[in-house]
């Protein structure tokens, strides 16, 4: 395995590349790949900047100029669903671009020509990846699977998350990159898991607490659980 983690954001991601042994850095478009061994799993560690696009390039250039064979994307999101709070981690089962429309060609969310609206997850790694996060969160959060939602879009009014999940019930939470990482992954046939932790609600105080949460809480969410991860690995 060589395992590719992205984040969005560096506080996100703050505490890996500290723990990662042997350590080289790289620069290819514009972004800086941090490979070496985490916990004794050879891995490549970047952050992919925000949106779909972003994170599609990044995705890409992980598995075909780096060569990883699996990828985690580790970041927050937009709460979705009264019952998942701020603090609770979602691993996704499944990704839509919730701000894809391709109708009347094709029905609404679905990618053309792939024949899917919803980008399954490997269920393997999402298993493993899931069993790391209740071991680190233990009794103080709770761990949900289920459907993410991304868009080139910051979800913050409630109006607005209200229309998504009347076309989307199962949706869990929101953010801005999974579904793109999701398609690329698909595509080239590399094993997939995506876990967002909860930072706010998606509603008109989303950008206060989603600041405040990114750099008090993210970065030991994703240092712990990842940490885990690659114990588990060994």
């Amino acid at each position: 395995m060589r395992l590719g983690i992205i984040s969005a954001l560096a506080e996100e991601q703050q505490g890996l590349l500290e723990a990662m042994e042997s350590p080289y850095k790289l620069i290819h478009g514009k972004r800086e790949y941090t490979a070496g061994k985490l916990w004794k799993i050879d891995s490549v560690a970047v952050l992919s900047r925000i949106g779909k696009v972003a994170a599609a390039v990044t995705a890409a250039t992980l598995v075909e100029k780096f060569d990883v064979t699996h990828i985690i994307f580790t970041g927050v999101a937009g709460s979705a669903d009264l019952g998942v709070r701020v603090g609770d981690v979602v691993v996704a089962d499944s990704l839509a671009q919730h701000d894809f429309d391709a109708s009347p060609l094709f029905p609404r969310f679905e990618i053309p020509l792939t024949g899917l609206s919803h980008m399954p997850v490997d269920r393997e790694l999402s298993l493993k990846l899931s069993l790391a996060t209740r071991e680190f969160l233990q009794n103080d959060a709770q761990v949900h699977r289920g459907l993410i939602g991304s868009g080139d879009q910051f979800i913050k009014d409630k109006a607005h998350l209200m229309s998504l999940k009347e076309a989307l019930p199962d949706l869990l939470a929101v953010e801005m990159e999974g579904a793109a990482v999701a398609q690329v992954c698909h595509e080239l046939g590399v094993p997939f898991a995506i876990m967002r932790t909860i930072s706010d609600n998606a509603n008109e105080e989303a950008a206060t607490d989603f600041m405040q949460f990114v750099q008090t809480v993210a970065s030991r969410y994703a240092f712990g659980i990842i940490q885990n991860f690659c114990k588990s690995l060994t």
